[in-house]
Formats: C-alpha cells, sequence, structure tokens
C-alpha cells in the first residue's frame, strides 16, 4: 500500500467514532491494526524500535518524573455525569479557531525531536496535518527546514512554534520566515530559556540538538549563518556550539512583549502560561491566544497542567486558550475542553506513532483519540463541544 493510501484510510469521518468499526470489520478478514490502540502499547512498541537514549529524551521528564505523572494523574481526579436521551446519535467536534472552522478539536503539539525520530519526522507530522484536519504546532526544532515542513500542510494550517534566541534579528529571521512560508500564527514557548533538570538525558550524558541533529531551521537561515565564520556544512561542530550559546534567552521579559507582537500580524500565543495574572497581563498586551501547558513536565515541577486550565480560562474572558500536558485519551480531551480549553494538544502519542509509522502511524494515534473522544460524547449523552462545560464533571477520589 502506497503512504498516500496508507494515510488516506485514517482521514475523518462523520462520526469519528466509525474508525472502530473499521477496525472491527477488517478483523473478520483477519486484519489486526497496524498500530497500538493505547497510550502504553505506543510507548512500548517505540521503546523497542528507538535507540534507548532517544526513547528515554522523548519519554522523560524534569526531576523525579513526579509532575509528567500527576499531569496524567489529574484527569483521573475528574468524572463525566451521563446525561440521557439527549438525540447525541450524531456528534459535532468541531472548533472555531482563529477566524477558521477545524473538524475536530485535537491539534499536535510541537517536539523538537520529531526529525531524530523518524528520518522524516517533522514531513510526516506536517502530512499528518494534511491528512487529517488537526492542525500542527511545528517546532523551531527540526530536521527539514519550516519551509519544506509548510509545504506538506495542504489544506491544513500549521502554527510555528518560536524558541527565542537571544539574538533579536535571528528571531526576527524566524518569523518572517514563518509568514512567508503560511502559517497560520507563532506560538512563543516562555518556559524553554535552558534546559530542566532531566536525570535520564543526564545519564546518557546527551541530547541529540547538541550532536547536531534538528537544527535545520538556524543552519539554513541567513542571520544565523552570518555569525558563523564557516558554514554548518564546512564546520557543523562549531555551528552546533553556536546554536548551543544561541538558543535561550534567560533575559526574556514582559518588556520584550511590544517587540514580539511587533514582529507579525499573524495570531501570536504564549505558550507555557498558566497563572492569571499573566493571562491577564498577557491579553493587555495584545496576545491573540493563550497556550497552557507545563510543557508535558519535562521542565520544572509544578502542579499537573489541568489544574491550573480553570483558572487560565476565566482570566482569558473569551480568548483562545489551547491545552496541552498529560493528555492520554479521547476522555482526556472530552475533559480538558470541558474544563474551558478551546483546544487539546496531544504530544508524546502521536510521537510514537510517528517513530513507529510515519503520518500513518500519527493519523492512526489521532484518529484513536477521536473516535475515543467521541464515543465519550455520544455515550455520555453530548452532541457539542458546546454542550461540554465545568458542570458535566464531578470530582471522584
Amino acid at each position: 500500500m502506497s503512504r498516500s493510501a496508507q494515510i488516506c484510510h485514517y482521514r475523518v469521518v462523520a462520526n469519528f467514532s466509525d474508525f472502530q468499526l473499521g477496525i472491527y470489520f477488517a478483523g473478520l478478514a483477519g486484519q489486526l491494526p497496524a498500530y497500538p490502540v493505547t497510550y502504553p502499547g505506543l510507548e512500548a512498541a517505540a521503546r523497542d524500535k528507538l535507540d534507548q537514549a532517544l526513547f528515554d529524551y522523548v519519554a522523560g521528564g524534569a526531576g523525579d518524573e513526579f509532575t509528567q505523572t500527576a499531569n496524567q494523574v489529574a484527569f483521573q481526579r475528574w468524572g463525566i455525569v451521563p446525561r440521557m436521551l439527549s438525540g447525541a446519535a450524531e456528534r459535532d467536534l468541531s472548533i472555531s479557531l482563529f477566524g477558521r472552522t477545524y473538524p475536530t478539536p485535537l491539534f499536535m503539539a510541537p517536539i523538537g525531536v520529531l526529525g531524530a525520530m523518524h528520518e522524516t519526522g517533522d514531513l510526516e507530522a506536517a502530512r499528518t496535518a494534511a491528512a487529517t484536519g488537526v492542525p500542527a504546532v511545528i517546532s523551531t526544532l527540526m530536521q527539514d527546514p519550516l519551509e519544506d515542513v509548510a509545504a506538506e500542510l495542504g489544506e491544513t494550517p500549521g502554527f510555528f512554534q518560536l524558541y527565542t534566541p537571544n539574538d533579536r534579528e535571528l528571531a526576527e529571521s524566524f518569523v518572517r520566515r514563518a509568514e512567508a512560508a503560511g502559517y497560520a500564527g507563532i506560538v512563543v514557548t516562555l518556559d524553554t530559556w535552558t534546559l530542566g533538570w532531566r536525570p535520564r538525558d543526564l545519564g546518557h550524558a546527551t541530547f541529540p540538538q547538541l550532536r547536531g541533529q534538528c537544527l535545520a531551521n538556524y543552519f539554513t537561515d541567513p542571520v544565523f549563518r552570518s555569525r558563523l565564520e564557516k558554514t554548518p556544512e564546512e564546520d557543523p561542530g562549531t555551528a552546533t556550539i553556536t546554536w548551543a550559546m544561541t538558543f535561550g534567552n534567560p533575559g526574556l521579559s514582559w518588556d520584550d512583549l511590544a517587540w514580539l507582537r511587533g514582529l507579525t500580524d499573524l495570531p501570536l500565543l504564549l505558550k507555557g502560561i498558566c497563572h492569571p495574572d499573566d493571562v491577564r497581563r498577557a491579553r493587555d498586551a495584545g496576545v491573540d491566544g493563550i497556550y497552557c501547558s507545563n510543557h508535558g513536565g519535562r521542565q520544572a515541577a509544578s502542579a499537573p497542567a489541568l489544574s491550573f486550565l480553570p483558572g487560565v480560562v476565566d482570566a482569558a474572558e473569551g480568548m483562545p486558550v489551547l491545552f496541552d500536558s498529560g493528555v492520554r485519551s479521547g476522555a482526556d480531551v472530552v475533559k480538558a475542553l470541558a474544563l474551558g480549553a478551546t483546544a487539546v494538544g496531544i504530544g508524546r502519542p502521536y510521537g510514537w506513532g510517528i517513530a513507529l509509522g510515519g503520518a500513518a502511524g500519527a493519523a492512526h494515534v489521532l484518529q484513536c483519540l477521536l473516535a475515543e473522544a467521541d464515543l465519550t460524547m455520544g455515550l455520555n449523552g453530548y452532541r457539542t463541544i458546546a454542550d461540554l462545560g465545568p458542570e458535566v464533571l464531578v470530582r471522584v477520589s
């Protein structure tokens, strides 16, 4: 089967739950799913396939990894209240975001090592977006240049995630390249101006970028190249060290927000905002959206990201709020939407799908999540995302 045929098999359908019917009917012919249908299964399969150091880089978290685990456990503390005879035989999971309508409430969160997990990982994420209509937030850290990745998005918008370097001209160059390539928005990550304490990576004494991986956006950028005496092709080692010295901007502050806002007319989102006061300050500065996240527990110890979401949504006062961190199931997606998220980001699950099967693997993961979310809504009596709110959830022990 061709790559395009494989991906087409996972295209969205009227009710996303119909995806499971395809699996059952294929089973009548003796065909099993090509990839696991649970998160533990995906993670185990990826562990078998990837180099141990790379697997640990993706699977690992900050410190004792309590925050990473707590992100997932936080969803288990909420239960969904069933409502019967509600006419939810057909569901509508579409959302509106920055003037566009998307068929699903999902988006692919940025993963800075997709190009290490699969030889064309960043391109595969874009192809997944094109095939499913699920938008992708594409990381600054890519194995392929942002222009090449944008060309694979098809009609599905992509967003460019910016790790703001300590070189303003380089940051401006990245944003202008993203605009020219057709990205639909800029997502500025705030919580990664330096690496968090990650014992798994320290145990291997390595991380991919320091080995020159996933740095294509830097190595192809005219501003970055102007900072080098030799080209990255001639002296990749020096180029990599220059990247390491340029990557973070520990001095980035609220005083820089006007500069960031002034770089583009595209929607500007701030990723890592978790406190209501920070939401209000960002809103007053002209930011277009908030991205509530604790980086999947990878950067620093904190409370579970889900616990921040209601306060962030209240402070946003109608401004879009994207959310990620700890989402592992379709039921998790529904709970995040009920707590006010406009759209819900998927990280490691689709990353494992990329590692296992490129775009086809990632599309399979998204379809599994959508099928479960669709069934969770329908069987509990909720037809549209507008039907979801905090009142549909109860605290459980």
